[in-house]
């Protein structure tokens, strides 16, 4: 953190590749598109790097970096909401549909067909539950933070986070029955090229490449 702090490259890189995975998954849990998802982490993550050097060490770098990341992205979220109030609707012909990203069979040639089916029904499942459900969810389930973990980082009390997570998890299993069995802990990737791509942006943003 200090090497960070201080503007060395390859710390910054080395914080960024051990939080992507857990930060994309919470962004992705708010925003719902890749695009955006991935928009909001890059701002996210040089919103904290400037402010590193005000780090206390009150809470875990992990979560003081999740509580800067959850906060960029109910931002964006709000101001997503205001345009679309602000703007005429789409008609289906103009809406876009933003696919989850596949890995692709060369980067990753164990990830049966099946697997990323069933991998979808997941993600899709999860992107219809109700935000307040989702958010606790992503987070205890697919990232497998604990109930005090999750209860700090969303703000709630601890019985709070139990029962909306057993609010999601019966709203899952009315939507999918029996179309999957237990959730798999590799939803939302976010590794390989789309990992280095988005770690690569943010050293060029903070003028470390060399």
């Amino acid at each position: 953190m200090r090497r960070a702090a201080a503007g060395d490259a390859a710390a910054v890189r080395a914080i960024i590749k051990a939080h992507n995975q857990r930060l994309y998954r919470l962004v992705r849990a708010v925003v719902r598109s890749n695009a955006d998802a991935e928009d909001v982490l890059q701002e996210a993550y040089l919103s904290a790097f400037a402010r590193l050097g005000t780090f206390q060490g009150q809470a875990s770098l992990s979560t003081w970096l999740s509580r800067i990341t959850l906060n960029a992205a109910l931002m964006r979220l709000r101001a997503q909401k205001r345009v679309k109030r602000a703007a005429p609707a789409l008609t289906s012909a103009e809406a876009e549909i933003i696919p989850f990203p596949l890995s692709s069979p060369v980067a990753d040639p164990e990830r049966s067909m099946a697997q990323r089916q069933l991998l979808d029904l997941v993600e899709e499942a999860t992107d219809a539950l109700p935000e307040t459900f989702r958010l606790v969810f992503v987070a205890r389930v697919i990232e497998g933070l604990s109930v005090e973990e999750t209860a700090a980082l969303l703000d709630l009390p601890a019985a709070t986070v139990k029962t909306r997570l057993h609010r999601a998890r019966k709203l899952l299993r009315n939507r999918l029955e029996a179309q999957i069995g237990p959730v798999l802990i590799d939803a939302f990737p976010f590794a390989g090229v789309r990992c280095e791509r988005l770690t690569a942006a943010v050293i060029a943003r903070l003028g470390l490449e060399k």
